[in-house]
């Protein structure tokens, strides 16, 4: 088992948020085309109702993405990331005022105007700011915590035909370089997000689990996001609805190996796993 690591991020407006034990991120998809049909919320009622089951179901953290980046999913115009975006930005401010909210994009236009209009507190960038070169000035201007994931391609290319000469050395050198940057322009709080599924075959994102713990040499939080993923549903050959047992027994191997975030759609079986957990290494 491995051992948590303590941390402690300033979000927006300099409050301070303890990471000494595990969190659990709620997914809100203001998107018409998320890989996980039940995560999909686009009217008012829709995104309210899932707003309010996050909070009361016991995640203290909440990511929106207005983009879905599901393998092969059609490109969005900024606009109307944004337009989506105030929308449902607007409906969790006054649903669930005090959750810390992370915004899902990787247009740093897109970032200045969440963090600027709604205060967010965490910007949550897929392509370790390979898809728009402004990003990391972005985040290292408006001081908002960062989370850093691997990715190879785009959402519409990474999964036709991932290739590396050697993953696990790839995946960690392309996470120091994306590190040592960040720190060059001065930002503060970086979260790393290994990318499950994101470029990656399935026995790749496999391999990966097994050395999970290794991510700590970076000295950042883990965020682990693998809830209802391919990696899960073609391996027990079933469909992304009936995942969430395979989700599940993920959560409890990513806890054990030192995670600090999970980005999750079953926030109530989630918070279970990390019950459970805390009660195993209490004793």
């Amino acid at each position: 088992m491995k051992e948590l690591h303590s941390y402690t991020i300033r979000l927006a407006g300099g409050r301070l948020f303890s990471l000494d034990s595990p969190q659990v991120m709620g997914i809100l998809n203001v998107t018409p085309d998320s890989f996980y049909a039940g995560s999909r919320q686009q009217s008012e009622e829709e995104i309210g109702k899932r707003v309010r089951q996050i909070a009361k179901e016991g995640a203290s953290m909440l990511d929106i993405g207005a983009y879905s980046s599901r393998p092969g999913a059609d490109d969005v115009p900024i606009e109307e990331e944004m337009a989506r975006l105030r929308r449902g930005l607007t409906i969790v401010k006054r649903e669930a005022p005090d959750l810390v909210v992370s915004v899902d994009t990787f247009r740093a236009d897109v970032a200045r105007m969440c963090i600027e209009e709604f205060g967010i507190d965490i910007i949550n960038d897929i392509s370790g700011g390979l898809l728009d070169r402004n990003m990391f000035r972005t985040v290292a201007k408006t001081g908002v915590p960062y989370i850093l994931m691997h990715m190879q391609g785009t959402p519409q290319t990474m999964q036709q035909a991932p290739h590396y000469e050697d993953f696990l050395k790839e995946v960690f050198l392309y996470l120091a370089e994306k590190v040592a940057r960040l720190h060059d322009l001065g930002v503060k709080d970086i979260i790393i997000d290994p990318g499950f599924g994101f470029g990656k075959t399935l026995e790749q994102n496999y391999e990966l689990m097994n050395h999970l713990e290794e991510l700590h040499v970076f000295k950042q939080p883990l965020l682990v996001g693998i809830s209802r993923k391919s990696m899960i549903y073609k391996l027990l050959e079933t469909t992304p609805e009936e995942s969430l047992n395979g989700t599940t027994m993920l959560h409890a191997v990513s806890l054990l190996k030192g995670a600090h975030i999970l980005r999750v759609h079953d926030v109530k079986a989630a918070r279970e796993v990390v019950c459970m957990f805390e009660q195993m290494t209490a004793v």
